[in-house]
């Protein structure tokens, strides 16, 4: 997928406005995890390098349109100072006159970040006066926000229609690495997936049976695959209306001679404390007043070996409550055995990015991504609208 990127624009003495993802967590004016910020450093390097002003947007949190100064990314512009090496001016506001004189005072070289988009209505709305607000600010235009690219908004989408737009260097890196898998992925590829819900991956996993040879099924969606093949699961997590779309799925995959790969044992607890007392037990004999936490150690060797001796493999979501201690075990042995396959290793957003910091493995694999939302939904084949827009 070919997407105009800051190499192809002179942005020497330029006003760039950067949409960047520094949605993160703060705690007491403190940035508690700042991956994100990091991982934007080479564009924003990149720009001011070459003589730009740059000037950074993002969202952070859910403030509702309206000013909520828990959701002020004033902590973001002390942490992004202290990794850049040089200051970060913060401006108050990122539209009007407040963020116009902060702009103006702004010299080559130098970077400032805007307060909270989604302090206005106008950004989620994806409001054309509201982009053209934000246009005035700048004479170019750079996103570097892979995990805000799946939303029309006004910063990510509408602002393209005021002025010359390119990706960033982490953008591009994301849909590089994201669209290989799709594209050209080396065979044996190999999907794990995890996480709650098959009814939040049900595009991707019938996506991946047209490029998969195995999909390897973790985590409490597994329960509802298992009870569809007549397994009883004991109070384990199940999506009881998504029976039949289990059983279509695991059909499908039959058809396209895709291996699909289920548990074969599981961590039950009474309950998921830090202090629950475990059992591992086949899933044949699932205990009815208990609920599954975790793969058990019989298929974290049946995944880790699928995984180990793959040429792609592309992981999302954890294989159960990953942080609570009883039942690591199963996510750190998939974070393991990635790090040991040779291959393409691609990790998917969120908690799964999370876990692959945890278990000490994100320097380890070729790429982790920095959305969650933005990476299933590109590789369920979909046309994200921050992405479309950048298009050679």
């Amino acid at each position: 997928m070919g997407l105009r990127t800051i190499r192809d624009v002179d942005v020497q003495g330029k006003r760039v406005l950067v949409r960047v993802d520094f949605n993160v967590p703060i705690e007491n004016g403190k940035v508690l995890d700042d991956w994100r910020l990091r991982a934007t450093l080479p564009t924003i390097r990149y720009l001011t390098e070459r003589g730009a002003k740059v000037i950074l947007l993002s969202h952070l949190g859910r403030p509702k349109g309206k000013r909520d100064e828990q959701f002020s990314l004033r902590p973001v512009a002390q942490r992004l100072s202290e990794l850049l090496g040089q200051p970060v001016q913060f401006a108050d506001d990122c539209v009007g006159e407040v963020a116009e004189q902060a702009v103006a005072r702004l010299q080559a070289g130098e970077v400032l970040l805007l307060e909270n988009l989604r302090f206005h209505a106008g950004e989620e709305a994806n409001d054309d006066s509201f982009a053209q607000q934000l246009a005035r600010l700048g004479d170019v235009f750079v996103n570097d926000a892979f995990g805000a690219a799946h939303r029309a908004h006004a910063s990510v989408h509408a602002i393209t229609k005021f002025l010359p737009s390119y990706a960033g260097l982490l953008m591009e890196r994301e849909v590089t690495h994201l669209s290989r898998l799709l594209e050209a992925p080396e065979k044996p590829f190999v999907a794990v997936l995890g996480g709650a819900k098959v009814s939040d991956k049900i595009g991707v996993i019938r996506n991946l049976l047209t490029k998969v040879d195995a999909l390897l099924i973790g985590g409490a969606m597994a329960f509802t695959f298992l009870k569809a093949q007549g397994y009883e699961t004991g109070k384990s997590l199940v999506e009881a209306d998504k029976l039949d779309l289990a059983n279509a799925l695991l059909g499908e995959a039959r058809e396209k001679g895709v291996e699909l790969v289920l548990p074969v044992d599981v961590v039950v607890a009474e309950s998921d404390a830090e202090d629950a007392a475990t059992q591992v037990v086949p899933v044949t004999a699932i205990p009815a007043d208990k609920a599954g936490y975790d793969i058990g150690p019989e298929t974290a060797n049946l995944f880790a070996e699928r995984i180990r001796t793959a040429k792609t493999v592309f992981w999302n979501g954890p294989m159960g409550r990953f942080e609570r201690t009883p039942f690591k075990a199963g996510t750190k042995a998939i974070a393991e055995a990635l790090a040991q396959c040779s291959g393409t290793t691609v990790v998917g957003g969120g908690e799964t990015a999370a876990a692959a910091f945890e278990f000490g493995i994100a320097d380890k694999v070729t790429h982790v991504s920095t959305g969650g939302g933005a990476a299933l939904e590109l590789l369920e084949g979909r046309e994200l609208p921050g992405i479309a827009v950048l298009k050679e």
